[in-house]
């Protein structure tokens, strides 16, 4: 098993607290050494780690999506035998996937593609695990997935063929972005009525209890506002990791409107605009048409 960062150490202790065996690999020597700490056996190389598994193998790997999942796969292709498995646990792009399931089917190694939520919070409350690739190969390894998700009869499912996990993780990550627009904006309006000075942690948190917009966001925006109240901490500069932009191409694609899900992405486009253009032409174009006034760059 490979686990990277926050979520791969918590992954490696759950499965370690769920009885399994787990070895572990990491070009950083640190993230080896805490997985050793909490139990897990260390390996120095994807060779060594592979030489250490029984058949048949199966490699969990959790890479950023992109050329360094393409490599780890490619490596794993050269050292795995017919009958292992790869599980890829990261956000890679679903047709990716799809290409990767193939070529290793051609060799006869099966790969699950294994859409992950949960975040740093799967350790105590479990991970959703979405599943696509060959159901056998699913069935062989299920009491992985059941260690893993919050309970053995839920949070986790085989959705489809090769590709299926990691489309529908996608579509959940774009589902997501709206949700936290909405609270973005449902919060940042009720700052704005500076008039009844609203404690917004504490709305967070009567809200978090008996409410239809109760959820596990709510929670975190309540957690998050408690520690800091009116985020003075925090830039309004927000990152995306690539699954609503491709949630979004494949509403295009699909020709299915998703405008709630589209704006949410955008919105985090200009968060990270200082003096937007577009904002400043606009400002130009009423100046120009109606004479209206601008406000000029500070000093």
């Amino acid at each position: 098993m490979i686990g990277l960062g926050r979520m791969g150490g918590a992954m490696v202790q759950r499965l370690l607290q769920g009885g399994h065996r787990v070895i572990t690999y990491d070009p950083n020597a640190q993230a080896v050494a805490q997985a050793q700490s909490f139990g897990a056996m260390a390996a120095t190389s994807l060779e060594d780690l592979v030489s250490q598994l029984q058949a048949p193998k199966a490699v969990w790997i959790m890479v950023p999506a992109g050329q360094p999942t393409q490599d780890t796969v490619d490596e794993l292709a050269s050292l795995l035998s017919a009958g292992d498995t790869v599980l890829d646990g990261g956000n890679a792009y679903y047709k990716e996937s799809i290409s990767r399931g193939k070529r290793l089917a051609g060799m006869g190694i099966h790969f699950l593609d294994v859409g992950t939520s949960g975040g740093v919070w799967g350790l105590a409350n479990g991970y959703c695990l979405m599943v696509g690739g060959d159901e056998a190969a699913y069935r062989r390894l299920e009491p992985i997935f059941q260690t893993l998700a919050p309970a053995h009869d839920r949070g986790y499912s085989r959705v489809g063929a090769s590709g299926a996990g990691h489309f529908v993780k996608m579509i959940h990550n774009g589902v997501e972005y709206g949700l936290m627009q909405s609270y973005a904006e449902g919060f940042e309006i009720m700052q704005a009525k500076e008039e009844f000075g609203f404690d917004l942690a504490g709305i967070a948190e009567t809200w978090r209890h008996g409410s239809v917009v109760s959820s596990w966001l709510l929670d975190l925006a309540a957690a998050a506002l408690k520690e800091d109240p009116h985020l003075d901490s925090l830039q309004a500069f927000v990152e995306d990791s690539g699954e609503g932009r491709w949630t979004v191409q494949e509403s295009v694609d699909l020709g299915v409107p998703a405008p709630v899900i589209t704006l949410s992405l955008q919105n985090r486009f200009r968060s990270r605009q200082d003096q937007p253009f577009g904002s400043r032409l606009l400002a130009a174009l009423r100046q120009q048409f109606g004479g209206h006034s601008v406000r000029k760059p500070g000093p």
